[in-house]
């Protein structure tokens, strides 16, 4: 009994704390409906704990406690940082480099004679990238006839697809219905 006179005692008035009361017949009410009538709501006073007020701060003056460039939406898409599975990757040829394939060839697959030794050879490759970027293809073919040749085939139609499944299967004689067991009969 002695602990509860004590902190009977020590209790704060309703209108001493910081947080918003109900006033009028609203507080007589509260009063008589609730199990302890000093305590407070809990809201707290606006003035009080929002200084300043939260749109009162230009944007601009906050920095987001985040690491960059992770935390950059438009740089980082989920696909590049997925390392669980492997996504396709886009490969794109454009006009330039397509006809700087045509002209000089591949490094696995070089073309004789058609490209210049060290620097010069650099060169031409920009310069054949850039002809080939303003032109496009139509104008190294018009200019070159032989590229049209390592393109189509001997008839001049362009190469047939490859065939994945050249091979077909045949049963052995011990699979399959036996002879005297059909899978269908036609009458």
């Amino acid at each position: 009994m002695g602990k509860a006179a004590a902190s009977a005692a020590n209790a704060i008035a309703v209108s001493k704390k910081y947080t918003l009361q109900s006033t009028g017949i609203w507080e007589r009410v509260r009063r008589v409906l609730s199990i302890d009538p000093n305590r407070s709501t809990g809201v707290p006073l606006n003035p009080q704990f929002r200084l300043p007020t939260p749109g009162a701060l230009p944007p601009l003056s906050y920095d987001d406690p985040v690491t960059l460039p992770a935390a950059d939406i438009a740089d980082n898409p989920y696909w590049k940082r997925d390392v669980r599975r492997n996504y396709p990757r886009q490969s794109v040829v454009n006009q330039g480099d397509a006809t700087g394939l045509l002209i000089v060839g591949s490094q696995a697959a070089p073309k004789e004679n058609a490209l210049q030794a060290g620097g010069a050879g650099e060169k031409q490759l920009v310069s054949l990238k850039q002809e080939g970027e303003e032109r496009g293809l139509a104008a190294a073919f018009a200019k070159d006839k032989s590229i049209i040749e390592g393109v189509l085939g001997p008839d001049g139609l362009p190469p047939l697809p490859v065939k994945l499944n050249s091979s077909s299967y045949q049963l052995g004689s011990g699979q399959g219905y036996p002879e005297k067991y059909p899978c269908r009969t036609f009458v």
